[in-house]
């Protein structure tokens, strides 16, 4: 197995921290995924809005979130449904019990913070109070994997993932963009059981154009088409699995890439496939990559005839602090790294 990059390869922590690491000034600084995305189509500039969109016409929606309304966007829907939102402050426990409480009652409860403070934190509450008595609570995990950069271990999220699976009957989503989060939130309303949804960051690039009016709860998307190899991913991963794929078709290399949206239920049909149509099977995820989608697929393929296979993602470590993009390039979570971990793949 090849090992991730280490920070003396890139110029040293020091440099990784500042975000200098890799060669240039400013290669890292993260301009571009900072500043250089529209408004319009950053989830953590619409979570909020479509909410309220939705509570429009269904009063059964309510919005919690925990001393967060501003970082989660959930400040939209306060302006116009003030009297169905509820701040607990720095009480994330408290509040997914609250949900819980709100959905035995009738109600549609989104309770939003960082993943971290939700799924981690949160968990035995998701798995008591919400998931074993089947209540339509939908727990929003923003600021998922390490794209909280510089706060550090506390507020990274790289195994929520693996959590939440593990909790029976609750259904585990991950938002691919704006648009992707949008089928998501309305798609769930109709859903029975606990919910988790897992953002990233809020400013992920986009994927699709559109809201998708096909999506389904256990049902992948075929991104783009390949005999060669099958990339599955999921989440912020999406985007740079995207632009890896057509990297490798300029060297010859002909990739599919498959966005698993939801974790669990997980679409083993499309596995099956992969691994029948094509010569090797990736799985790329913002996540440690014990526990998480790659276990979750692993699972699926030891019953299947062998094939070349690898878990991409974080090799089960904290990571270190720096910004966002200059640690997704050290773990090799950009389309550049993906690329070089598919060839490696390949070549073995």
């Amino acid at each position: 197995m090849v090992e991730n990059k280490t920070t003396e390869d890139q110029g040293g922590e020091d440099a990784l921290f500042r975000g200098t690491a890799g060669g240039g000034d400013l290669a890292l600084k993260d301009l571009t995924s900072v500043q250089g995305t529209p408004n319009r189509v950053l989830p953590a500039f619409v979570l909020g809005e479509e909410l309220a969109d939705l509570a429009d016409r269904d009063p059964r929606i309510v919005v919690l979130t925990a001393d967060l309304a501003s970082a989660n966007r959930t400040r939209d829907f306060k302006l116009r449904h003030p009297d169905r939102f509820f701040d607990f402050g720095i009480a994330e426990k408290n509040m997914i019990t609250a949900a819980a409480g709100m959905a035995a009652a009738g109600q549609i409860p989104f309770a939003a913070t960082f993943a971290a403070f939700s799924a981690i934190l949160a968990a035995e509450q998701i798995r008591t109070d919400c998931a074993y008595p089947r209540m339509p609570v939908r727990v929003v995990g923003t600021h998922s994997g390490m794209s909280m950069g510089f706060y550090g271990t506390s507020h990274h999220a790289l195994e929520d993932l693996a959590m939440m699976r593990t909790v029976a009957d609750l259904t585990v989503v991950c938002a691919t963009d704006a648009n992707h989060l949008r089928a998501v939130l309305r798609a769930s309303l109709d859903r029975p059981g606990a919910m988790y949804i897992r953002l990233s960051r809020g400013r992920d690039p986009e994927v699709y154009p559109t809201v998708p009016a096909d999506f389904r709860f256990g049902h992948a998307a075929t991104l783009h088409d390949g005999r060669d190899l099958t990339i599955i991913t999921t989440g912020s991963m999406v985007r740079p699995c995207l632009d890896a794929a057509l990297a490798l078709a300029a060297t010859g290399v002909a990739a599919r890439v498959i966005d698993m949206a939801t974790l669990k239920p997980l679409d083993e049909d499309v596995i099956h496939r992969a691994l029948a149509e094509t010569g090797a099977v990736l799985t790329v995820e913002e996540h440690n990559v014990t526990g998480g989608l790659g276990s979750a697929v692993a699972e699926v393929l030891v019953e299947l005839p062998r094939k070349p296979f690898r878990r991409h993602g974080v090799q089960d470590a904290f990571v270190m602090v720096g910004p966002p993009a200059a640690l997704y390039a050290h773990y090799r979570l950009d389309a550049t790294g993906i690329a070089a971990v598919a060839r490696e793949l390949l070549g073995s």
